[in-house]
């Protein structure tokens, strides 16, 4: 990863933030889920190289919960602090503040991603990038919601909902620094992603389309499925991680 202001001094640098400190307690593992053993290393690692795989990028850092040594021995660009919080909003919290403290500025851009989305592309990582540069708030990767979405009273359906302006939202999530703290700070422990605090303010983030390969792992079958589609993905000769094949030169 390199500094993408060593050419301007004024330009605004990319950071990625990896909230890692959750429990995975509905996953069914032993331990945290993003540390749990997926096509011969942990989870989290397949979720880090893509990343790694971004030059634009100037450093990544991991929040994990505190006392947490698992990843102490990676090299940079990572860095790790052990600064996790009771919730994912609190972690990014602190994530925030650690990124402040080694040096990034609030006009930089944090890109926040979930660790348990390991099927994530760099090429994905970089059309959010690109979609977002020049937005005045920044946006998140989402995907269309293709099912159709029901409300649920005492078990039964109370009601169906139209889907044509559903999206699911994904990570990375791609704000400001100084714009995502002060919405952070206003909104509290609460919000299950970043676009909702930056929503909370008055804000309207980008949607930018994602994939749906691009899921979180979340329950024990979705092992089984990120497995499987992490080989195809490593035999399939594709320009990228879950980038569709491109056609041969003649």
């Amino acid at each position: 990863m390199t500094d993408i202001s060593q050419n301007s001094p004024q330009a605004a640098r990319l950071w990625a933030l990896i909230p890692c400190a959750g429990s995975g307690s509905r996953a069914g593992s032993a331990g945290p889920k993003q540390y749990e053993l997926l096509a011969g290393q942990p989870l989290v690692l397949h979720t880090l190289a893509a990343f790694a795989a971004v030059p634009r990028l100037h450093r990544l850092a991991v929040i994990v919960a505190p006392g947490d040594r698992r990843l102490d021995h990676l090299p940079a660009p990572y860095l790790i602090a052990d600064c996790g919080g009771a919730s994912r909003a609190q972690s990014v919290l602190n994530g925030l503040n650690f990124l402040s403290r080694q040096g990034a500025a609030k006009q930089d851009w944090v890109l926040v991603h979930d660790a348990a989305r390991c099927l994530v592309a760099p090429w994905q990582i970089n059309a959010l990038i690109d979609a977002c540069l020049g937005d005045p708030v920044g946006g998140l990767l989402a995907h269309p919601l293709a099912d159709t979405l029901k409300t649920e009273q005492q078990g039964r359906v109370a009601a169906t909902l139209a889907r044509h302006d559903k999206w699911l939202a994904q990570t990375p999530q791609m704000f400001r620094i100084g714009m995502l703290l002060q919405a952070l700070q206003a909104v509290g422990g609460q919000v299950t992603d970043e676009s909702s605090a930056m929503e909370a303010m008055g804000w309207q983030p980008l949607l930018v389309a994602g994939s749906a390969c691009n899921f979180k792992v979340t329950y024990p079958e979705d092992f089984a499925l990120a497995q499987a589609l992490l080989s195809i993905q490593v035999g399939s000769g594709a320009g990228g991680r879950g980038e569709p094949a491109k056609e041969k030169a003649a």
